[in-house]
């Protein structure tokens, strides 16, 4: 009975404290156990510091806890030591916060970090200022000062930084997942309040116009705040599901292609004979008619069957490149150069056409250059046959986990959705008969593929296409080559 009767006198707040620390908690540990190693995501990179704020708050609420409950029966020399804890636990549970919003705001906007970056040096010059200013007492009250001022810079720029982070990132992955995108935005939100409530009231006192205290709103933001960053880290196994897809679809299509290759070189030599005969007497018979008919319809006819001669003979060319597998001269080469050097060929394309260019500082590749510029030819082509008004190309590499990747974007015409799981596939082309063989994309994603890589493509009709290249770079083909 006097069990019963000690559970029932536990002050509410205490149970708001528990439920608060274990809401945070159970965020730290939910970040920890999920596999994110392999992810691409530009979440995945400061998730851990997400997963520090989680586990130091939510200890520093159950340190709060430990001394509402036993603080008749502590010592004041313990007291100072728990207090000294909790207000070292707090700073560093609030600077893992401000760097985690910090960190998601420069994966998504790196120039926006420029200025960011000095802020934790600036709250942390502030917070020793103005504690310094009020004396170092080292006792009980000192310690609530330090606490409040954490709150009120740490905790409160933390918060609003945390929110603008998510919310600005919850956009960005909306084509990935609607339903990630909206708990990401809603954990945003939910961080300002938490910011406010946590940053700018003092702990255990009551809202003016709500005749609660301040832990209640503390604590039910934490929950949500838990509850839609727990479902948001459903992200990954999206990733993972859209990644064995894409592998799944390049199987088929690296099957297809072998098996449409090894025909195509059997159709491409059966034509190539014939078409060479034709060409050769097409020679003889214009050059014998030419000084002695008088009918030049009759040699404008013979121009016209060799005119269709060539490009029969054109097609039958592209043929047997895409189905010949060469070997490739692979030598360590700058992605940065090859692109360059691909747009300085075109340049005569690119007289309606703005360049973009967004090439960042990425390690070397191993490849064929030659190879590799017939690829962005290729590309960039489509781009400017996309956009017969001329338009916008936007060019970026950039570098992470062992890739090289290399966006190639349009402001052209797009492709429509039924289309666009078909731009790979050999003779596939929506362009007018006669315009184009279809095998353009074809051979890139051949190219590509000998060199280890991936090939994607993305588009909105109306608003443009942007294809993506991932090349391994020289340092992952060490570390793949030394692991096998």
């Amino acid at each position: 009975m006097s069990e019963l009767n000690l559970f029932t006198n536990i002050p509410p707040v205490c149970l708001l404290y528990f439920f608060y620390g274990l809401a945070f908690l159970f965020l730290g540990v939910s970040i920890a156990v999920k596999d994110i190693s392999g992810s691409e995501l530009k979440l995945a990179g400061s998730l851990y510091l997400l997963a520090g704020f989680g586990f130091a708050h939510g200890a520093h609420e159950w340190l709060e806890l430990y001394m509402l409950l036993q603080g008749q029966y502590i010592s004041p020399r313990e007291i100072f030591f728990i207090k000294l804890i909790t207000v070292f636990v707090v700073v560093l549970s609030f600077f893992f916060l401000l760097q985690f919003g910090l960190a998601l705001i420069r994966s998504i906007d790196n120039n926006r970090m420029k200025w960011l970056k000095g802020i934790p040096a600036i709250l942390f010059l502030f917070w020793i200022i103005y504690l310094w200013n009020h004396g170092f007492s080292m006792d009980i009250q000192f310690f609530k000062k330090a606490d409040i001022l954490a709150r009120n810079t740490f905790g409160l720029v933390g918060g609003l930084v945390t929110a603008y982070g998510l919310v600005t990132y919850s956009h960005e992955v909306k084509n990935l997942s609607l339903s990630v995108s909206k708990n990401l935005f809603y954990a945003g939100i939910t961080f300002v309040f938490y910011s406010i409530f946590a940053g700018m009231v003092p702990s255990h006192s009551m809202l003016p116009y709500l005749p609660i205290p301040v832990e209640v709103l503390r604590g039910i933001s934490a929950v949500l705040i838990a509850c839609f960053i727990i479902k948001a880290l459903n992200i990954f196994d999206i990733e993972t599901r859209k990644k064995i897809e894409q592998q799944l679809k390049r199987l088929a299509q690296s099957e297809k292609l072998a098996s449409l290759g090894q025909l195509a070189t059997g159709i491409a030599h059966e034509i190539n004979n014939p078409l060479t005969n034709v060409s050769l007497n097409m020679q003889i018979l214009k050059n014998r008619l030419k000084n002695n008919i008088t009918d030049k319809d009759i040699l404008q006819k013979l121009e016209a069957v060799e005119r269709n001669v060539d490009r029969a003979s054109t097609i039958a060319k592209e043929l047997l490149q895409f189905s010949r597998q060469r070997e490739s001269e692979f030598i360590p080469l700058d992605i940065n150069n090859v692109i360059t050097s691909t747009l300085t060929l075109l340049r005569y394309k690119l007289n309606d056409v703005t360049i973009h260019q967004k090439l960042s500082d990425v390690p070397a590749a191993m490849g064929d250059p030659g190879k590799l510029q017939q690829v962005f030819i290729n590309i960039l082509n489509n781009s400017v046959e996309a956009m017969p008004d001329g338009g916008n190309i936007f060019i970026s590499t950039s570098h992470s986990n062992g890739q090289i990747k290399v966006e190639i974007s349009d402001t052209g015409v797009g492709i429509s959705e039924e289309n666009l799981s078909k731009v790979f596939d050999p003779f596939f082309t929506t362009k007018e008969v006669g315009a184009g063989t279809g095998l353009g994309l074809s051979i890139c994603y051949g190219i590509i593929n000998q060199h280890s890589g991936t090939t994607e493509i993305s588009s909105t009709v109306g608003k443009g296409t942007t294809v993506t290249v991932k090349l391994p770079s020289i340092e992952k083909n060490e570390k793949d080559s030394h692991s096998r």
